[in-house]
């Protein structure tokens, strides 16, 4: 096998030990099949959890394995999902935190020619995104921007096998992009950061004249809205409540399993079963969550509507960029309109535009 890469938990001595003699044997006659059957999978599996604890040298070899292997069985993506998430996740104090250095190993991992190449890599790096109870910046840009690569330039694993429409984004991209943003809040339930506004915000520019799917206009609005009136430093409404669907708000009745089986039946059977359900889980959580902030007192929330100098700059200059106006920027002014209390001076000539 090729030399261990540097990457994550380089102080973490206790999980660099080598591959154990039966793990290593695995690997070399897999890798000169070419093939993992079903009882490969479940050999690899008793192997790699023997010890509770995936190693650095084991997840280097699965992804050896998966670069190597022409032919695998469905199991094997289910396992790769979950022993590398496992590692990049819990592989080093403090568990369930994702440092820099795992995620830049991630990233080199699943990175080819700086691109990813299939659906389980990708489903890895939302996988990792969602587990964890925080991840680094770069980890989400980068995600992002896989998915933004299908839309845009109809490349990538989310675009092969698929009638993807090039410059188009469809219901499922966003559910795709509403569930990254949502993941990286983590436990804390953060707001949109201005890296993630830039990245929505770009990818709304390199889209603005398609007929993307009602669902973008409502996230892009709600997302920058959130990163706006956030960044004044009072108590923001969190970023699950802005991520989530107006229509699962509305109708308590609506099944969102049954929904996003809907939405996401435009991917076949691309993904593992068990990202339908963790992404299920997490708009499920998302409804609750929202849910329980109509609850709380008016006049608190209200405070996080306002905003700030840097922000109203920000702004115009990206409304600015090309001299236009466009509709879900329009969305956008109105929604600000509406729902802060006291306008920045600043943007008062825009919202004079869409009055």
């Amino acid at each position: 096998m090729a030399a261990a890469r540097a990457g994550p938990g380089e102080d973490d001595t206790m999980n660099r030990s080598p591959l154990s003699a039966p793990m290593l044997e695995t690997e070399k006659l897999l890798k000169q099949s070419g093939r993992i059957s079903e009882q490969d999978v479940r050999h690899l599996r008793r192997e790699v959890f023997r010890d509770g604890l995936v190693s650095h040298a084991e997840a280097d070899a699965i992804f050896d394995l998966d670069t190597v292997a022409g032919q695998k069985c469905p199991d094997w993506y289910e396992f790769f999902v979950e022993a590398l998430t496992d590692f990049t996740v819990n592989q080093a104090e403090p568990r369930g935190y994702v440092s820099l250095a795992n995620a830049e190993w991630l990233i080199e991992r699943v990175s080819h020619d700086g691109h990813v190449d299939t659906l389980s890599e990708l489903e890895l790096l939302i996988d990792v995104l969602s587990k964890a109870k925080s991840s680094p910046e770069t980890l989400v840009r980068y995600t992002l921007g896989e998915i933004a690569r299908a839309v845009v330039d109809g490349e990538g694993p989310l675009a092969h096998g698929r009638q993807l429409k090039k410059g188009v984004i469809d219901e499922a991209e966003v559910e795709l992009i509403r569930e990254v943003l949502y993941a990286f809040g983590g436990e804390a339930g953060i707001s949109i950061s201005r890296a993630e506004a830039e990245m929505l915000f770009d990818l709304n520019d390199k889209t603005i004249e398609a007929e993307n799917h009602p669902a973008w206009r409502e996230l892009f609005v709600k997302a920058i809205a959130n990163y706006l009136m956030a960044a004044a430093s009072y108590q923001a409404p969190s970023r699950t409540a802005a991520l989530a669907r107006e229509e699962w708000l509305e109708d308590t009745t609506v099944d969102v399993a049954g929904a996003l089986k809907g939405v996401f039946g435009g991917f076949g059977g691309a993904f593992t079963k068990s990202f339908f359900s963790d992404v299920t889980s997490a708009h499920e959580q998302m409804e609750k969550a929202w849910a329980e902030r109509n609850h709380r007192v008016a006049s608190a929330e209200a405070q996080a509507e306002m905003i700030v100098d840097g922000e109203a700059d920000w702004l115009i200059d990206r409304l600015d960029r090309d001299g236009l106006v466009h509709d879900n920027e329009k969305a956008l002014l109105r929604f600000i309109r509406d729902e802060s209390p006291n306008i920045h001076p600043k943007l008062k000539p825009w919202l004079d535009k869409v009055a």
